[in-house]
């Protein structure tokens, strides 16, 4: 499982612009998804070779009111329970406060590592002599920081990576597929980890919030090898009150940016709801491989046409991932478990495929000759040629004459060219349109 370094301090010290400054290549992708919209608490990152994730854990914000000690507590232990080191952010200009001293006392009790960070020491040279007020807080040596200019920050990720574990102690996972199975809560993830594991390895109840972090499990079969991830269950904004939870909610939304092939659960007695939207949103997102598993189908009654109802259902209210395969599973009696990992190695292998560049410009020739670029005002759409830049998912850059004669339908048509041609059936397909003369 990948480090997880949680990022602590009361609002304004500046912890969001350090979290920033360290994700900041991650955060400036952005794309527009039907229904999604996504928070950017949490990313990945890398430093000196190792790759880890990173967590806002939101502001402590001081006050006289009794109830600010539950909610720095419940901040405090969120960090302790799930990080795997913790940098604690202060402010040179305010020194050392009482909420500062109060999650510092929590934070020595967990025996977790942190590492203490002073911001805004912009000033280049000698360093403020204030900071060694912060010794005070028992936590170690206080590292100078800038987040706005980004001095120290290189002294904050070193004194981290040493407190990671080993990387070898990953390497039994190299080559495995990772699979993160996702859903909202009570839609039996937990129950099928289980089921492919064959014991109790995870918790499972009817009490929605059981499983609060992002699970990994080793496992191994006659298919191949693999990574199990099983996430909390993922509700509505409105209804994530409790603070763990929202916690919960971040973990899952990083399984599914680290996972090579998302199992997007439903509920065969609900349907498609409204929060299984947002969740399959978040996978296609994320370009990641999918497959659907329509669980609890042993508590559906059921006719003649009951499953291509249901298909066609799913088909309609899905229906920006209309490459990804469903298959209709039991948890309970392991009804079609076994099938989900022949379709994960065949989506897995969709979403790893690349394609060289001359089979794609013959492809896209024949396309063009079934069917016409769309023209406008006299002006006809020219596509010169096509490749492929990436894969996970695959990503291919189509160079034009114009843009702006490049409509969606007749994108939408060459992507469909692509699917049938490769079958590229359970993996997002991403065009990038450049008009000739445009930057790579």
């Amino acid at each position: 499982m990948r480090p997880l370094v949680a990022i602590v301090g009361r609002p304004n010290v500046g912890k969001s612009l350090l979290f920033n400054r360290l994700a900041g290549q991650r955060l400036s992708i952005v794309e527009d998804t039907p229904g999604v919209t996504r928070d950017r608490l949490y990313a990945s990152c890398e430093w000196a070779g190792r790759s880890f994730d990173i967590v806002d854990t939101g502001g402590i914000e001081p006050s006289t009111d009794s109830e600010i000690l539950t909610f720095m507590r419940e901040q405090a232990m969120i960090a302790i329970d799930s990080a795997t080191v913790i940098i604690f952010v202060c402010d040179i200009r305010s020194g050392v406060t009482a909420a500062d001293q109060e999650v510092a006392d929590m934070l020595q009790r967990s025996g977790k590592p942190v590492v203490l960070a002073v911001n805004k020491m912009d000033s280049v040279g000698p360093v403020d002599p204030e900071i060694y007020e912060f010794y005070s807080l028992g936590l170690g040596d206080p590292i100078a920081l800038s987040a706005v200019h980004g001095h120290g920050t290189g002294d904050v990720l070193d004194e981290c990576l040493k407190h990671f574990p080993p990387e070898e102690a990953g390497e039994e996972d190299a080559g495995a597929i990772k699979l993160a199975f996702i859903g909202k809560p009570n839609v039996g993830k937990s129950s099928i980890v289980n089921k492919i594991l064959g014991e109790e390895r995870v918790i499972v109840s009817d009490v929605a919030g059981t499983t609060r972090d992002a699970v990994d499990t080793p496992f191994e079969n006659e298919f191949g090898r693999y990574v199990l991830i099983d996430t909390a269950g993922i509700r509505r904004k409105s209804r994530v009150e409790d603070r763990v939870e929202k916690f919960s909610v971040m973990r899952a939304q990083l399984a599914i940016e680290r996972a090579d092939v998302c199992l997007i659960m439903i509920d065969a007695r609900d349907g498609v709801t409204e929060q299984d939207t947002k969740v399959a949103g978040m996978a296609y997102e994320a370009g990641r491989a999918s497959v659907i598993l329509v669980n609890k189908w042993d508590l559906v009654e059921k006719d003649g046409k009951t499953m291509d109802r249901l298909r066609a259902d799913i088909r309609r209210d899905l229906s920006f991932m209309p490459y990804a395969p469903i298959l209709f599973v039991s948890a309970l009696t392991g009804q079609r478990v076994d099938k989900i990992f022949e379709l994960a190695n065949t989506v897995n292998e969709q979403a790893n495929m690349r394609i060289t560049t001359g089979v794609l410009n013959n492809v896209l020739a024949d396309a063009q000759a079934r069917v016409q670029p769309p023209t406008d005002k006299g002006r006809r759409l020219k596509i010169f040629y096509m490749t492929q830049v990436s894969v996970k998912p695959p990503t291919f850059v189509l160079f034009c004459n114009d843009s702006e004669l490049f409509h969606f339908s007749y994108q939408r048509y060459i992507e469909n060219q692509l699917r049938s041609t490769f079958a590229l059936t359970g993996t997002p397909i991403r065009l990038l349109i450049r008009e000739r003369g445009e930057s790579d």
